[in-house]
């Protein structure tokens, strides 16, 4: 099972990847969300050409946020920068669309567009929005057609499994594990930290570098399965009245604010309250007890796990990952 690594793009991501490669992760998965992150493209184009090994890709691109044309060429070009290093990754949407104040695209429109962005890197002629299209590109501006990347479906449920099924190379699971996903590449993103004997869940150092992987479940929660599956959880009550108290219109500026990146004061006290949780819901442990995890995961059909850290030490949680269970695959 590799060990790769997911990172909330920012114009610190380029040198944050370059890091991760001298640590030993396989791959580096960039977030794919303009509402919160930096552009996508423009930092993996940086990371590679400060890496030599590391493979990369944007994971995971929402298929609303850009016509396939546009994916495709920057698929091209960074393929022509880091050959046999690039991967993609796509999905339904969850900030990339909660954020707009959309809900997660259909799992048809993905299939779609998946089908018609592989074709366009086939050097085939794809029919788009009434018109045919193709890459033009001239000999020297992108890759060669046609442009071998990995491609993986975001798909946590049946649905957007059975499209990777039909249109993709594997799965990119976000968070909870899908047993459906096992017998193909299956990729798994985990949030969390590493625990140092007897370091309490509840203090502030790890509530800062996991609080995001356990405030995501609240967000996730009330989005899809609604308010009263939130307030089911330890300070679930307390997150859902603060959220409720911002009006309809504006409410998904505020629930996603900081998404995996920092905790805002709504996610503070649901987080505090929550705390004991840490280990349940998010990839926070001893060493002893991730190597354990990674073992049921790689038993259960993984075969990348993707870590994505939070805090003020980015490259600290990295270092401390990689040496936590990175001898354990």
């Amino acid at each position: 099972m590799k060990l790769s690594c997911a990172l909330v793009t920012n114009v610190d991501s380029p040198q944050l990847v370059a890091e991760a490669e001298r640590l030993g992760y396989q791959r580096a998965w960039l977030y794919d969300s303009p509402a919160i992150t930096s552009d996508v493209w423009i930092a993996l184009a940086l990371a590679a050409q400060q890496t030599s090994t590391i493979g990369l890709g944007p994971g995971v691109l929402v298929p609303s946020l850009r016509h396939p044309m546009t994916n495709a060429a920057a698929i091209a070009t960074l393929a022509a920068m880091a050959p046999g290093r690039v991967a993609v990754a796509f999905g339904s949407g969850f900030t990339g669309r909660y954020t707009l104040g959309k809900k997660p695209l259909r799992w048809a429109a993905v299939e779609e567009y998946v089908t018609a962005l592989r074709a366009l890197l086939g050097g085939e002629t794809v029919q788009w929005e009434g018109a045919p299209i193709r890459m033009l590109h001239t000999d020297g501006f992108v890759s060669d057609r046609p442009v071998e990347v990995e491609v993986l479906i975001g798909a946590d449920g049946p649905k957007g499994t059975a499209v990777a099924e039909r249109v993709g190379d594997g799965v990119f699971a976000g968070g909870v594990p899908n047993p459906a996903a096992a017998g193909r590449p299956y990729s798994l993103l985990q949030f969390g930290t590493v625990l140092g004997d007897g370091e309490d869940v509840r203090s502030e150092r790890v509530r800062t570098a996991a609080g995001h992987g356990l405030a995501v479940v609240f967000h996730a929660m009330y989005e899809r399965n609604g308010p009263d599956a939130v307030r089911g959880l330890p300070g679930g009550s307390e997150w859902v009245a603060a959220i409720e108290a911002i009006p309809p219109v504006e409410r998904h500026l505020v629930t996603h604010e900081g998404h995996l990146v920092r905790l805002t004061a709504v996610d503070e006290e649901a987080v505090a309250l929550a705390a004991d949780l840490l280990p349940q819901f998010t990839f926070s442990g001893t060493a002893q007890q991730l190597r354990a995890r990674v073992a049921e995961y790689e038993a259960g059909g993984v075969t990348e796990l993707v870590y994505q850290p939070a805090g003020p030490d980015i490259a600290g949680e990295l270092a401390r990952m990689m040496a936590a269970v990175g001898d354990s695959r």
